[in-house]
């Protein structure tokens, strides 16, 4: 999934370990799990004591497994993030698509250079495309940034504020490649 240029990866294929389940880490050894929370298990190790250890972490191998304990109402990590996905997907999230105009699907760009010595360069529509998107969607959360900004004067927002119209309206150029007018670059307007 797709934030701002960002990719977001959600594991399917993550286990859920459970309150009993012996595990051993490489710094401290063996270990039972005694908590599990949302993002995190506290295991009491012989060596270290009680430790929170991240379930994103690789460091814990599985020495005895305990059967699932977990109240029935209590979701797994897994499980909030398809929810999150879900919700962000359903209303456009903090992303939105923009769609290629037809006419450029599958089309390349041939760039040439001036010497006929050195070798053109041929892109994908679709991937330049793809990156002036990208540079829009990161001008907007710059813009979402400067506006929000708690010691930003005003004054000092409204001058930033002129710099990212102004690249607007050099990206403005660009427009032909988008299917929807909506999805265009405007710059300051006369």
């Amino acid at each position: 999934m797709a934030i701002f240029g960002i990719y977001l990866k959600f594991s399917d294929d993550m286990e859920e370990l459970t309150v009993g389940t012996r595990v051993d880490h490489p710094r401290y050894g063996e270990g039972i799990i005694s908590r599990v929370n949302l993002v995190a298990y506290e295991v009491f190790f012989a060596r270290g004591g009680k430790v929170e250890i991240t379930k994103r972490s690789n460091d814990l191998t599985v020495i005895e497994l305990k059967e699932e304990t977990r109240p029935k109402n209590m979701l797994t990590l897994q499980e909030v993030e398809q929810v999150l996905v879900d919700v962000l997907d359903r209303f456009n999230g903090l992303s939105y698509t923009s769609q290629l105009g037809e006419k450029w699907t599958g089309g390349t760009m041939d760039l040439k250079p001036a010497n006929p010595e050195l070798k053109s360069k041929e892109i994908p529509i679709e991937t330049f495309f793809h990156k002036i998107v990208m540079i829009r969607d990161r001008m907007r959360v710059l813009e979402q940034n400067i506006n929000s900004h708690p010691r930003l004067t005003d004054e000092e927002k409204v001058n930033l504020q002129q710099y990212i119209t102004r690249v607007y309206g050099s990206l403005t150029t660009f427009n032909i490649l988008f299917a929807d007018k909506e999805d265009y670059f405007v710059g300051a307007k006369s």
